[in-house]
Protein backbone atom coordinates (compact mmCIF):
# COMPACT_ATOMS: atom_id res chain seq x y z
CA UNK A 1 0.00 0.00 0.00
CA UNK A 2 2.71 2.44 0.98
CA UNK A 3 4.54 1.43 -2.30
CA UNK A 4 1.98 2.41 -4.55
CA UNK A 5 0.80 6.03 -2.43
CA UNK A 6 4.55 6.54 -2.83
CA UNK A 7 4.32 6.25 -6.73
CA UNK A 8 1.23 8.28 -7.06
CA UNK A 9 2.09 11.13 -4.19
CA UNK A 10 5.78 11.35 -6.82
CA UNK A 11 3.54 11.25 -10.30
CA UNK A 12 0.93 13.31 -9.44
CA UNK A 13 4.08 15.84 -7.90
CA UNK A 14 5.64 15.74 -10.65
CA UNK A 15 2.48 16.61 -13.20
CA UNK A 16 1.72 19.60 -10.87
CA UNK A 17 5.12 21.22 -10.74
CA UNK A 18 5.33 21.09 -14.43
CA UNK A 19 1.89 23.59 -14.20
CA UNK A 20 3.97 25.67 -11.84
CA UNK A 21 7.26 26.11 -13.95
CA UNK A 22 4.94 26.55 -17.13
CA UNK A 23 5.12 30.58 -17.18
CA UNK A 24 8.69 30.04 -17.06
CA UNK A 25 9.15 28.50 -19.71
CA UNK A 26 10.83 24.90 -18.75
CA UNK A 27 11.08 21.64 -20.28
CA UNK A 28 8.62 19.42 -18.18
CA UNK A 29 12.29 17.08 -17.45
CA UNK A 30 12.95 20.01 -14.89
CA UNK A 31 9.47 20.50 -13.68
CA UNK A 32 9.81 16.80 -12.30
CA UNK A 33 13.55 17.10 -11.18
CA UNK A 34 12.37 19.81 -9.03
CA UNK A 35 9.17 17.96 -7.66
CA UNK A 36 11.64 15.20 -7.01
CA UNK A 37 14.09 16.96 -5.26
CA UNK A 38 10.67 18.73 -2.66
CA UNK A 39 9.30 15.08 -1.87
CA UNK A 40 12.47 14.18 -1.05
CA UNK A 41 14.37 13.17 1.97
CA UNK A 42 16.00 17.00 2.39
CA UNK A 43 12.35 18.35 2.10
CA UNK A 44 8.87 16.41 2.57
CA UNK A 45 11.12 13.42 3.52
CA UNK A 46 11.82 15.15 6.67
CA UNK A 47 8.04 14.71 7.88
CA UNK A 48 8.85 10.80 8.22
CA UNK A 49 5.42 10.28 6.97
CA UNK A 50 5.49 6.73 4.88
CA UNK A 51 3.93 7.49 1.07
CA UNK A 52 4.43 10.98 1.45
CA UNK A 53 7.66 11.77 0.11
CA UNK A 54 10.96 9.65 0.32
CA UNK A 55 12.43 9.29 4.09
CA UNK A 56 15.65 8.68 2.74
CA UNK A 57 18.17 8.04 0.01
CA UNK A 58 17.50 4.25 0.79
CA UNK A 59 14.16 4.97 0.85
CA UNK A 60 14.56 6.00 -2.99
CA UNK A 61 16.91 3.38 -3.72
CA UNK A 62 13.32 0.80 -3.46
CA UNK A 63 12.11 2.09 -6.60
CA UNK A 64 15.04 1.09 -8.88
CA UNK A 65 13.11 -1.34 -10.66
CA UNK A 66 10.94 1.80 -12.24
CA UNK A 67 14.39 3.59 -13.25
CA UNK A 68 16.01 0.26 -14.84
CA UNK A 69 12.94 0.02 -16.89
CA UNK A 70 12.12 3.31 -17.57
CA UNK A 71 16.04 3.51 -19.23
CA UNK A 72 15.06 0.49 -21.14
CA UNK A 73 12.02 1.51 -22.56
CA UNK A 74 14.27 5.46 -23.31
CA UNK A 75 16.99 3.30 -25.12
CA UNK A 76 14.76 1.29 -26.72
CA UNK A 77 13.10 4.43 -28.22
CA UNK A 78 16.88 5.74 -29.14
CA UNK A 79 17.57 2.55 -31.31
CA UNK A 80 14.43 3.75 -33.12
CA UNK A 81 16.34 6.31 -34.40
CA UNK A 82 18.86 4.09 -36.09
CA UNK A 83 16.49 3.53 -38.83
CA UNK A 84 18.90 2.49 -41.61
CA UNK A 85 16.77 4.52 -44.30
CA UNK A 86 17.38 7.70 -42.17
CA UNK A 87 20.79 6.98 -41.39
CA UNK A 88 22.35 7.51 -45.35
CA UNK A 89 22.45 11.30 -44.70
CA UNK A 90 23.53 11.86 -41.34
CA UNK A 91 25.08 8.21 -40.21
CA UNK A 92 28.88 9.00 -40.96
CA UNK A 93 28.60 12.08 -39.57
CA UNK A 94 26.86 11.24 -36.50
CA UNK A 95 29.11 8.34 -36.16
CA UNK A 96 32.45 10.67 -36.59
CA UNK A 97 31.37 13.24 -33.84
CA UNK A 98 29.57 10.83 -31.41
CA UNK A 99 33.12 9.34 -30.76
CA UNK A 100 35.18 12.60 -31.00
CA UNK A 101 32.75 14.69 -28.69
CA UNK A 102 33.20 12.08 -25.86
CA UNK A 103 36.75 11.34 -25.99
CA UNK A 104 37.64 15.44 -26.36
CA UNK A 105 35.50 15.92 -22.82
CA UNK A 106 37.17 13.12 -21.54
CA UNK A 107 40.77 14.36 -22.21
CA UNK A 108 39.62 17.92 -21.03
CA UNK A 109 38.23 16.92 -17.92
CA UNK A 110 41.47 14.34 -17.01
CA UNK A 111 43.58 17.18 -17.78
CA UNK A 112 41.81 19.64 -15.46
CA UNK A 113 41.90 16.99 -12.53
CA UNK A 114 45.29 16.31 -13.29
CA UNK A 115 46.26 19.75 -12.76
CA UNK A 116 44.07 20.06 -9.49
CA UNK A 117 45.69 16.45 -8.20
CA UNK A 118 48.99 18.68 -8.26
CA UNK A 119 47.32 21.86 -6.72
CA UNK A 120 45.27 19.51 -3.78
CA UNK A 121 47.75 16.43 -3.57
CA UNK A 122 46.13 13.76 -2.00
CA UNK A 123 42.84 15.37 -1.80
CA UNK A 124 42.62 14.25 -5.03
CA UNK A 125 44.45 10.95 -5.84
CA UNK A 126 46.01 10.56 -9.41
CA UNK A 127 43.39 7.43 -9.28
CA UNK A 128 40.09 9.70 -8.85
CA UNK A 129 41.32 12.15 -11.68
CA UNK A 130 41.48 9.93 -14.22
CA UNK A 131 38.33 8.10 -13.55
CA UNK A 132 36.30 11.34 -13.15
CA UNK A 133 37.90 12.30 -16.67
CA UNK A 134 36.42 8.90 -17.91
CA UNK A 135 33.10 9.46 -16.58
CA UNK A 136 33.08 12.82 -18.26
CA UNK A 137 32.38 10.71 -21.50
CA UNK A 138 28.75 10.00 -20.82
CA UNK A 139 26.22 12.03 -22.01
CA UNK A 140 22.12 11.28 -20.41
CA UNK A 141 20.13 10.08 -23.49
CA UNK A 142 16.47 10.42 -21.22
CA UNK A 143 16.84 14.17 -20.54
CA UNK A 144 17.63 14.67 -24.07
CA UNK A 145 14.52 12.39 -25.98
CA UNK A 146 12.28 13.76 -22.88
CA UNK A 147 12.95 17.80 -24.42
CA UNK A 148 13.05 16.45 -28.00
CA UNK A 149 9.71 14.45 -27.80
CA UNK A 150 7.57 17.62 -25.46
CA UNK A 151 8.47 20.36 -28.00
CA UNK A 152 8.03 17.97 -31.09
CA UNK A 153 12.13 18.97 -32.60
CA UNK A 154 12.76 18.11 -36.04
CA UNK A 155 15.29 19.45 -37.85
CA UNK A 156 19.12 19.14 -39.00
CA UNK A 157 20.17 19.33 -34.94
CA UNK A 158 17.46 16.64 -34.14
CA UNK A 159 18.67 14.15 -36.48
CA UNK A 160 22.07 13.86 -35.94
CA UNK A 161 21.32 14.52 -31.80
CA UNK A 162 19.86 11.21 -30.89
CA UNK A 163 21.92 9.08 -32.50
CA UNK A 164 25.19 11.07 -31.42
CA UNK A 165 23.55 10.42 -27.77
CA UNK A 166 23.51 6.66 -28.31
CA UNK A 167 27.03 6.26 -29.41
CA UNK A 168 28.25 8.61 -26.63
CA UNK A 169 27.49 6.14 -24.63
CA UNK A 170 28.72 3.48 -26.07
CA UNK A 171 32.10 4.88 -26.14
CA UNK A 172 31.68 6.14 -22.90
CA UNK A 173 31.22 2.53 -21.64
CA UNK A 174 34.66 0.92 -23.24
CA UNK A 175 36.34 4.47 -21.90
CA UNK A 176 35.50 4.39 -18.58
CA UNK A 177 36.37 0.40 -18.59
CA UNK A 178 40.01 1.38 -19.64
CA UNK A 179 40.65 4.41 -17.40
CA UNK A 180 38.69 2.55 -14.60
CA UNK A 181 41.09 -0.17 -14.98
CA UNK A 182 44.14 2.23 -15.04
CA UNK A 183 43.29 3.94 -12.38
CA UNK A 184 42.78 0.16 -9.92
CA UNK A 185 46.22 -0.39 -11.22
CA UNK A 186 47.25 2.56 -9.89
CA UNK A 187 45.97 2.03 -6.93
CA UNK A 188 47.10 -1.92 -6.37
CA UNK A 189 50.63 -1.57 -8.19
CA UNK A 190 49.70 -4.11 -10.90
CA UNK A 191 47.68 -4.05 -14.65
CA UNK A 192 45.29 -6.18 -15.35
CA UNK A 193 45.23 -6.32 -19.07
CA UNK A 194 41.42 -8.51 -18.87
CA UNK A 195 40.12 -6.25 -16.49
CA UNK A 196 41.37 -3.03 -18.64
CA UNK A 197 40.48 -4.68 -22.21
CA UNK A 198 38.79 -7.65 -22.27
CA UNK A 199 35.89 -7.31 -20.13
CA UNK A 200 34.88 -4.01 -21.52
CA UNK A 201 35.13 -5.37 -25.43
CA UNK A 202 33.41 -7.98 -24.39
CA UNK A 203 30.54 -6.55 -22.64
CA UNK A 204 30.03 -4.18 -25.64
CA UNK A 205 29.79 -6.98 -27.96
CA UNK A 206 27.70 -9.20 -26.18
CA UNK A 207 25.46 -6.41 -25.23
CA UNK A 208 25.31 -5.80 -28.95
CA UNK A 209 24.54 -9.74 -30.21
CA UNK A 210 21.73 -10.05 -27.35
CA UNK A 211 19.95 -6.77 -28.07
CA UNK A 212 19.98 -7.61 -31.93
CA UNK A 213 18.96 -11.60 -31.45
CA UNK A 214 16.06 -9.92 -29.17
CA UNK A 215 14.75 -7.74 -31.52
CA UNK A 216 14.55 -10.30 -34.24
CA UNK A 217 12.97 -12.64 -31.62
CA UNK A 218 10.26 -10.04 -31.53
CA UNK A 219 9.99 -9.24 -34.90
CA UNK A 220 9.32 -12.93 -35.53
CA UNK A 221 6.49 -13.34 -32.84
CA UNK A 222 5.34 -10.48 -33.51
CA UNK A 223 3.60 -12.10 -36.84
CA UNK A 224 1.43 -14.59 -34.23
CA UNK A 225 -0.95 -11.65 -33.88
CA UNK A 226 -3.19 -9.56 -35.86
CA UNK A 227 -4.30 -7.12 -32.96
CA UNK A 228 -2.42 -4.08 -32.63
CA UNK A 229 -2.93 -4.07 -29.02
CA UNK A 230 -1.79 -7.83 -28.65
CA UNK A 231 1.47 -6.79 -30.59
CA UNK A 232 2.16 -3.49 -28.41
CA UNK A 233 1.44 -5.48 -25.06
CA UNK A 234 4.14 -8.01 -26.96
CA UNK A 235 6.52 -5.26 -27.57
CA UNK A 236 6.66 -3.53 -24.27
CA UNK A 237 6.70 -7.71 -22.08
CA UNK A 238 9.94 -7.89 -24.85
CA UNK A 239 11.51 -4.28 -23.26
CA UNK A 240 10.89 -5.58 -19.76
CA UNK A 241 12.69 -9.07 -20.74
CA UNK A 242 15.52 -7.21 -22.46
CA UNK A 243 16.00 -5.31 -19.50
CA UNK A 244 16.03 -8.50 -16.90
CA UNK A 245 18.30 -10.05 -19.13
CA UNK A 246 20.73 -7.62 -19.39
CA UNK A 247 20.87 -7.23 -15.39
CA UNK A 248 22.66 -10.95 -15.63
CA UNK A 249 26.43 -11.27 -14.26
CA UNK A 250 28.12 -14.03 -14.07
CA UNK A 251 32.00 -14.91 -14.56
CA UNK A 252 34.24 -17.71 -16.91
CA UNK A 253 37.20 -18.54 -16.21
CA UNK A 254 38.48 -15.55 -14.59
CA UNK A 255 36.54 -13.49 -16.68
CA UNK A 256 33.75 -11.09 -15.85
CA UNK A 257 31.39 -11.05 -18.01
CA UNK A 258 28.10 -8.31 -17.67
CA UNK A 259 25.86 -6.85 -20.00
CA UNK A 260 25.06 -2.53 -20.89
CA UNK A 261 20.92 -2.67 -20.47
CA UNK A 262 21.40 0.94 -22.53
CA UNK A 263 23.10 -0.83 -25.16
CA UNK A 264 21.09 -4.05 -25.24
CA UNK A 265 17.42 -2.18 -25.49
CA UNK A 266 19.31 0.31 -28.06
CA UNK A 267 19.99 -2.62 -30.41
CA UNK A 268 17.05 -4.33 -29.38
CA UNK A 269 14.93 -1.30 -31.17
CA UNK A 270 17.35 -0.73 -33.74
CA UNK A 271 16.91 -4.06 -35.26
CA UNK A 272 12.87 -4.41 -34.57
CA UNK A 273 12.52 -0.77 -36.50
CA UNK A 274 14.65 -1.91 -39.43
CA UNK A 275 13.36 -5.43 -39.87
CA UNK A 276 9.48 -5.21 -38.39
CA UNK A 277 7.08 -3.53 -41.25
CA UNK A 278 4.97 -2.31 -38.07
CA UNK A 279 7.16 -0.84 -35.98
CA UNK A 280 6.76 2.72 -36.68
CA UNK A 281 3.18 2.36 -35.82
CA UNK A 282 4.37 0.12 -32.65
CA UNK A 283 6.82 2.66 -31.37
CA UNK A 284 4.23 5.50 -31.42
CA UNK A 285 2.10 3.49 -29.53
CA UNK A 286 4.69 2.89 -27.11
CA UNK A 287 5.68 6.74 -26.80
CA UNK A 288 2.02 7.02 -25.63
CA UNK A 289 2.15 4.08 -23.20
CA UNK A 290 5.05 5.04 -21.41
CA UNK A 291 4.84 8.63 -21.14
CA UNK A 292 4.26 8.48 -17.16
CA UNK A 293 6.92 6.23 -16.67
CA UNK A 294 9.66 8.14 -17.75
CA UNK A 295 7.87 11.40 -15.43
CA UNK A 296 7.86 8.69 -12.85
CA UNK A 297 11.34 8.36 -13.80
CA UNK A 298 12.93 11.87 -13.56
CA UNK A 299 10.83 12.48 -10.10
CA UNK A 300 12.69 9.62 -8.54
CA UNK A 301 15.80 10.42 -9.93
CA UNK A 302 15.39 14.17 -8.68
CA UNK A 303 14.41 12.81 -5.17
CA UNK A 304 17.71 10.94 -5.34
CA UNK A 305 19.93 14.08 -5.73
CA UNK A 306 21.65 14.43 -2.76
CA UNK A 307 22.11 18.28 -1.78
CA UNK A 308 24.23 17.67 1.04
CA UNK A 309 26.95 17.83 -1.24
CA UNK A 310 26.99 21.42 -1.00
CA UNK A 311 28.24 21.02 2.61
CA UNK A 312 31.89 20.12 1.77
CA UNK A 313 33.95 22.79 0.13
CA UNK A 314 36.61 20.49 -1.72
CA UNK A 315 33.78 18.80 -3.30
CA UNK A 316 31.96 21.73 -4.61
CA UNK A 317 35.68 23.12 -6.14
CA UNK A 318 35.81 20.03 -7.46
CA UNK A 319 32.82 19.86 -8.89
CA UNK A 320 32.74 22.88 -10.63
CA UNK A 321 35.80 22.44 -11.94
CA UNK A 322 34.59 19.20 -13.48
CA UNK A 323 31.02 20.88 -15.07
CA UNK A 324 33.39 23.75 -16.57
CA UNK A 325 35.67 21.67 -18.41
CA UNK A 326 33.18 18.58 -19.19
CA UNK A 327 30.68 21.47 -20.81
CA UNK A 328 33.60 23.08 -22.81
CA UNK A 329 35.13 19.49 -24.16
CA UNK A 330 31.93 19.02 -25.31
CA UNK A 331 30.77 21.77 -26.85
CA UNK A 332 34.92 22.21 -28.34
CA UNK A 333 34.52 18.86 -29.25
CA UNK A 334 31.00 18.81 -30.97
CA UNK A 335 32.33 22.16 -32.72
CA UNK A 336 35.20 20.19 -34.32
CA UNK A 337 34.31 17.06 -35.25
CA UNK A 338 31.06 18.29 -36.86
CA UNK A 339 32.98 20.57 -38.89
CA UNK A 340 35.46 17.89 -39.70
CA UNK A 341 32.15 15.63 -40.52
CA UNK A 342 30.75 18.67 -42.79
CA UNK A 343 27.89 19.08 -40.75
CA UNK A 344 25.52 21.95 -41.30
CA UNK A 345 26.79 25.49 -39.37
CA UNK A 346 23.69 25.35 -37.07
CA UNK A 347 24.77 21.80 -35.95
CA UNK A 348 28.52 22.92 -35.61
CA UNK A 349 27.29 25.72 -33.33
CA UNK A 350 24.37 24.17 -31.25
CA UNK A 351 25.13 20.39 -30.80
CA UNK A 352 27.77 21.12 -27.75
CA UNK A 353 25.30 22.41 -26.01
CA UNK A 354 22.73 19.83 -26.17
CA UNK A 355 25.56 17.57 -24.90
CA UNK A 356 25.58 18.99 -21.55
CA UNK A 357 23.12 17.00 -19.69
CA UNK A 358 24.47 13.82 -17.26
CA UNK A 359 22.45 11.01 -15.35
CA UNK A 360 21.99 7.54 -15.41
CA UNK A 361 25.23 6.31 -16.89
CA UNK A 362 26.95 8.71 -15.24
CA UNK A 363 25.91 7.20 -11.87
CA UNK A 364 25.73 3.58 -12.53
CA UNK A 365 29.31 4.19 -13.18
CA UNK A 366 30.33 6.56 -10.01
CA UNK A 367 28.29 3.65 -8.25
CA UNK A 368 31.00 1.15 -9.77
CA UNK A 369 34.06 2.96 -8.50
CA UNK A 370 32.50 3.71 -5.33
CA UNK A 371 32.12 0.26 -4.32
CA UNK A 372 36.08 -0.72 -5.37
CA UNK A 373 37.56 2.51 -4.30
CA UNK A 374 36.03 2.74 -0.64
CA UNK A 375 36.72 6.47 0.69
CA UNK A 376 38.02 7.81 -3.09
CA UNK A 377 34.70 6.00 -4.64
CA UNK A 378 32.81 7.80 -1.68
CA UNK A 379 34.53 10.99 -2.92
CA UNK A 380 33.49 9.90 -6.75
CA UNK A 381 30.18 9.62 -6.26
CA UNK A 382 29.53 12.91 -4.30
CA UNK A 383 31.08 14.65 -7.40
CA UNK A 384 28.89 13.42 -10.16
CA UNK A 385 26.22 13.59 -7.78
CA UNK A 386 26.69 17.52 -7.46
CA UNK A 387 27.67 17.70 -10.95
CA UNK A 388 24.09 15.70 -12.09
CA UNK A 389 22.31 18.13 -9.88
CA UNK A 390 23.37 21.13 -11.93
CA UNK A 391 23.37 19.43 -15.47
CA UNK A 392 19.71 17.93 -14.74
CA UNK A 393 18.25 21.28 -13.47
CA UNK A 394 20.44 23.36 -16.08
CA UNK A 395 21.09 20.88 -19.12
CA UNK A 396 16.66 20.02 -19.95
CA UNK A 397 16.60 23.85 -20.81
CA UNK A 398 19.89 24.74 -22.48
CA UNK A 399 19.07 21.86 -24.84
CA UNK A 400 15.08 23.53 -25.04
CA UNK A 401 17.23 27.14 -26.03
CA UNK A 402 19.82 25.04 -28.09
CA UNK A 403 17.08 23.63 -30.24
CA UNK A 404 14.96 26.31 -30.91
CA UNK A 405 17.77 28.72 -32.04
CA UNK A 406 18.67 26.05 -34.36
CA UNK A 407 15.17 26.08 -35.62
CA UNK A 408 14.32 22.60 -34.49
CA UNK A 409 11.27 23.55 -31.84
CA UNK A 410 8.76 25.27 -33.73
CA UNK A 411 6.66 28.11 -31.75
CA UNK A 412 2.91 27.06 -31.81
CA UNK A 413 1.39 28.76 -35.10
CA UNK A 414 -1.56 31.56 -34.08
CA UNK A 415 -4.37 29.20 -35.49
CA UNK A 416 -3.21 26.07 -33.29
CA UNK A 417 -3.41 28.60 -30.37
CA UNK A 418 -6.65 29.70 -31.21
CA UNK A 419 -8.57 26.13 -32.34
CA UNK A 420 -6.91 25.37 -28.86
CA UNK A 421 -8.73 28.35 -27.10
CA UNK A 422 -12.16 27.67 -28.85
CA UNK A 423 -12.00 23.89 -27.90
CA UNK A 424 -11.56 25.09 -24.33
CA UNK A 425 -14.38 27.67 -24.47
CA UNK A 426 -16.68 25.07 -26.09
CA UNK A 427 -16.00 22.65 -23.54
CA UNK A 428 -16.86 25.38 -21.11
CA UNK A 429 -20.15 26.58 -22.60
CA UNK A 430 -21.21 22.73 -22.90
CA UNK A 431 -20.02 22.36 -19.13
CA UNK A 432 -22.12 25.17 -17.76
CA UNK A 433 -25.45 24.05 -19.77
CA UNK A 434 -25.62 20.94 -18.21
Amino acid sequence: MITILAVSVALIAGLMMTRVVKPLKLPDVTAYLVAGVLIGPYFLGQLNIPGIGFISTGDVEQYALISNVALGFIAFAIGNEFRVSELKNTGRQALIVGIAEGLVASLFVNVAMIALHMVLGDKLPMSTAITLGAIATATAPAATLMVVRQYKAKGKLTDILLPVVALDDAVALMVFAVSFGMASALKSGSFNMTSILVEPFLEIVLSLIVGAFMGWLLTQLETLFNSNSNRLSLTIAFVFLTVGISMVEFDIGGIHIGFSSLLVCMMLGTVFCNICPLSEDLMEKSDKWTAPLFALFFVISGAGLELGVFSDVSIVIIGVVYILFRCIGKYVGALASSKAAGCDKTVQKYLGITLFPQAGVALGMCITAAAEFGAEGAMIRNIILFSVLIYELVGPSMTKWALTKAGDVKPQSADVVNRRAIKLENAEKKRKSE
